[in-house]
């Protein structure tokens, strides 16, 4: 027997088997059709291991980028974000799905990478999970935090730990303009995150500005340790 859903990136069909279990249990994971599957691409092979960039060999120092490099030879930057993983390429399809998740308003697009995010997360030591947020602004305009979404939507328990200051969009600044922003963030509840491995929770890791400066006041508010977990690099 078949039961028919809907893809949530294009709306095709999705034809999944269906046992009489389903009656009485939900078994049935798959959110996207096999031709939106097949469109994202994993990262793979050689990495940063700082920021999970495929490394091409004469881009690279030690095993990181040579943007990783410049943040970690930064006196002002160096040594408050352990690590970034990242799942996917940031490719023209996931580019376009993730705009329509963010910008309009497309909440169910989080599901369709639930699972892709909930099984990473296992295998990823920490304490406390916190979404970056979105300033007030923001999420009036949105309507949801797209990165809590993404937790909350793979069954993750997320701590509020930030307060974020309204800003111009990130993604009109350039590299250098990001590097100076001032700070824009402010821990909620410091003794809740004292001593504990954080784990930050975003969309995209671009430039790396928003993860670090996010990764610095929790750190310089107590926390131990801080990575990073994004869909698109």
């Amino acid at each position: 027997m078949f039961k028919i859903k809907k893809c949530l990136i294009c709306n095709e069909e999705v034809e999944s088997v269906f046992s009489w279990k389903d009656i009485w249990v939900s078994s049935d994971n798959e959110k996207i059709c096999s031709d939106c599957r097949g469109k994202l691409a994993f990262l793979s092979g050689e990495r940063c291991k700082m920021c999970s960039r495929e490394l091409e060999e004469k881009y690279q120092q030690d095993g990181l980028c040579l943007d990783c490099v410049r943040w970690e030879n930064d006196s002002e930057w160096r040594g408050f974000l352990s690590a970034n993983i990242s799942l996917f390429h940031y490719n023209d399809f996931l580019k376009e799905t993730i705009a329509k998740f963010k910008y309009r308003g497309d909440y169910a697009l989080a599901e369709a990478f639930a699972s892709f995010v909930a099984e990473k997360i296992e295998h990823m030591s920490h304490d406390i999970i916190v979404p970056i947020p979105l300033s007030n602004e923001r999420m009036a305009e949105r309507g949801f935090n797209q990165a809590k979404a993404l937790a909350e939507t793979a069954g993750l328990k997320t701590y509020d730990a930030l307060l974020r200051t309204h800003t111009e969009k990130q993604s009109k600044k350039s590299r250098e303009e990001r590097i100076r922003l001032a700070q824009v963030f402010k821990v909620t509840g410091p003794d809740t995150i004292k001593g504990k491995k954080i784990l930050l929770i975003d969309d995209i890791y671009t430039t790396g500005s928003t993860l670090r400066h996010a990764a610095k006041i929790l750190k310089q508010s107590g926390a131990e340790e801080i990575y990073s977990l994004t869909l698109a690099r």
